[in-house]
C-alpha cells in the first residue's frame, strides 16, 4: 500500500482551505471554485508553468509564485486576486496581442478563444505596448489542418499532448525568446510529419486561432478539451 500524503491547512483569499501536501495552489482553488487565470495548464497534461498568467502572492514571501507548479505548505496564506497581480495578468495578455496577430474580428477562433476571453474577463481595453506587427508564415500543408505562426502563443499545450497522450511527439519548439516558434518533426512542414497521426489532439487543445482545422468557418471552432483527463485515466490503468 502508498503511503498516504499528509492533511494541511492553508487560506487562500482568507478562506481556511484543508489539503494534502502534494496538492498546489491551482489544483486547490479550481477545487474551491476560485479563480485564477491560466493559459499553459490543462487537466490531464503535465505542469510547465510557461504562461505566467496564474501567478499568486503568498504573505511573507518576497515574489509571486505560479499556482500551477507551486505545492502547498502549512499555514501558506495565498492572495490569488489583487490590484498588483491584476495589472500583472492583464500586463502578459497585453504582449501577447503586441506580439502576435490576434485580430479577433478576422479569426476563425472567434468567440471560442481562451485568449480572448481572458482578454475581457481581466479587463483589457488597449494594448499599451508597441505591435511587432507579426509576419511568420502560415503552414497549410497538412491536409486537414493549419498552423498559424501568427497566433501561436507558445503555451506548449499541443507538444505535451501530442507527446503525452497520443505518444507521438509530433510537434517542438525551435529557437529561443522572439525567435521561439512551434515545428513539427525537426521543422519540416507539417503536411509532411512522418510521426503525425492526424487525430487532431493537438488542434482541440490550442487555446488560441494558431491550430484550426482547414475550412472550419467562424463560429465553429469550439474545441474539446473534457476527453484529456479521462484519456490519462484510461492508459493508466
Amino acid at each position: 500500500m502508498g503511503t498516504r500524503s499528509k492533511i494541511i491547512t492553508l487560506k487562500i483569499d482568507g478562506r481556511d482551505i484543508g489539503a494534502r501536501e502534494d496538492e498546489t495552489i491551482l489544483d486547490l482553488a479550481k477545487q474551491n471554485r476560485i479563480w485564477i487565470p491560466r493559459l499553459c495548464q490543462l487537466d490531464g497534461l503535465s505542469i510547465v508553468g510557461a504562461c505566467r498568467l496564474c501567478m499568486v502572492e503568498v504573505v511573507g514571501w518576497n515574489k509571486m509564485v505560479p499556482a500551477c507548479a507551486t505545492t502547498v505548505q502549512e499555514g501558506m496564506e495565498v492572495v490569488t486576486n489583487s490590484d498588483k497581480l491584476q495589472e500583472y495578468r492583464r500586463m502578459i495578455i497585453e504582449m501577447l496581442f503586441a506580439e502576435g496577430n490576434h485580430l479577433c474580428a478576422v479569426c476563425v477562433s472567434n468567440g471560442n478563444c481562451e485568449l480572448q476571453q481572458l482578454a475581457h474577463d481581466l479587463g483589457m481595453e488597449s494594448v499599451r505596448f508597441p505591435h511587432l506587427s507579426a509576419r511568420d508564415t502560415v503552414d497549410m500543408t497538412h491536409e486537414r489542418f493549419v498552423l498559424d505562426h501568427n497566433r501561436c502563443i507558445l503555451c506548449t499545450r499541443c507538444v505535451r499532448v501530442c507527446d503525452e497522450i497520443e505518444g507521438a511527439h509530433t510537434w517542438d519548439v525551435l529557437g529561443r525568446g522572439v525567435n521561439a516558434q512551434l515545428v513539427s518533426d525537426l521543422n519540416t512542414p507539417w503536411g509532411e510529419s512522418p510521426t503525425c497521426t492526424s487525430c487532431g489532439k493537438c488542434v482541440n487543445v490550442c487555446p488560441t486561432g494558431a491550430l484550426v482545422e482547414n475550412g472550419k468557418p467562424i463560429g465553429m471552432m469550439e474545441k474539446r478539451r473534457e476527453f484529456l483527463a479521462y484519456l490519462t485515466k484510461m492508459r493508466g490503468n
